[in-house]
């Protein structure tokens, strides 16, 4: 594991949180961008996690090279900022996920099993600020890919459960589905909305109405 944040208190107490879990070690610490690239092409970390404000090179653009040089390193996004113009370019640059600092030192464990595992994790505050952002700007329904086929019943339940800020586990759990099933399913989705990712997938839906915002409790994704 590498922390990567210009903030030293803050780079301690995510050292503590993560020395905590038993299953994983700090290798480094990088306190900007440029830092935490040289860091990882020498320690090799299978976590990096990044802030993606930092002085010299942004944490956007540090994991934009962390995952185009090493497919194997996963970058999880810790940081301050929730809304979309923060979250959707650190998931493009390659980031595996995105949580906010205040995430309970728990989530913030089980986040970085999951990005090492191979799966994506947003929190459900950014959730809910992304949702909030999208619905205040309804021009970005304009720049919507088109509506293509549309979703099964399946596909659509997994769609409003990902706007609830649900996990592929709790998903699985809540539509007594195997979790491979709903990976399955929201990769069908992926295809048929021509979109990459998760955040994709709940933009998409949002700007295209597939699901009615207003109906969802966002109070959940506090």
């Amino acid at each position: 594991m590498l922390i990567a944040d210009d903030e030293a208190l803050v780079r301690h107490a995510l050292r503590i949180f993560v020395n905590t879990g038993g299953d994983m070690t700090v290798v480094g610490e990088a306190v900007d961008g440029e830092e935490a690239i040289s860091a990882t092409e020498r320690l090799l970390p299978d976590v990096v996690l990044m802030d993606l404000q930092m002085p010299r090179v942004s944490g956007i653009e540090a994991t934009r090279r962390i995952t185009t040089a090493r497919s194997d390193v996963r970058v999880l996004a810790v940081t301050t900022f929730s809304t979309e113009r923060h979250v959707v370019p650190a998931l493009r640059a390659g980031a595996s996920g995105y949580l906010v600092k205040d995430t309970d030192p728990d989530d913030i464990l089980e986040a970085i099993r999951e990005v090492h595992a191979g799966r994506s994790v947003i929190s459900p505050r950014v959730t809910r600020d992304l949702i909030l952002s999208l619905r205040a700007d309804p021009e970005k329904a304009s720049s919507a890919a088109p509506t293509r086929e549309p979703l099964t019943p399946r596909e659509l339940s997994i769609v409003k459960a990902i706007a609830q800020g649900r996990s592929n586990a709790e998903i699985a759990r809540e539509l007594h589905l195997a979790e491979p099933t709903v990976k399955a399913n929201l990769g069908r989705v992926m295809s048929k909305w021509g979109v990459r990712d998760r955040v994709q997938v709940l933009i998409y839906a949002i700007t295209k109405s597939v699901i009615d915002v207003e109906a969802l409790n966002l109070d959940e994704l506090r």
